[in-house]
């Protein structure tokens, strides 16, 4: 059963579509599980930009801006993520 090259040239595009969409989700999932396990600021990189700035931070304050940051991320907790897991 041959195709016609219209039939072939329709079923190569459908495929490269369906592939591309699918490398986007996968990579997209990817990328976000790294950042979740990886964040890009740490609490030493805020105490580290607070020096710069002439300040010296208490823990408090730095637990205060990884919360907020946090939070505008819809990233949950790091130490509750870990609790629940054991």
């Amino acid at each position: 059963m041959w195709f016609e090259i219209w039939q072939f040239i329709i079923i190569l595009i459908l495929v490269i579509l369906a592939s591309a969409i699918t490398t986007f989700f996968v990579t997209r999932k990817l990328f976000k599980k790294h950042l979740k396990e990886n964040p890009p600021i740490s609490e030493e990189t805020i105490r580290i930009m607070m020096a710069q700035m002439g300040r010296t931070p208490s823990e408090k304050q730095v637990r205060a801006v990884m919360r907020s940051m946090n939070e505008s991320n819809g990233i949950e907790d790091n130490k509750k993520d870990k609790k629940n897991k054991k």
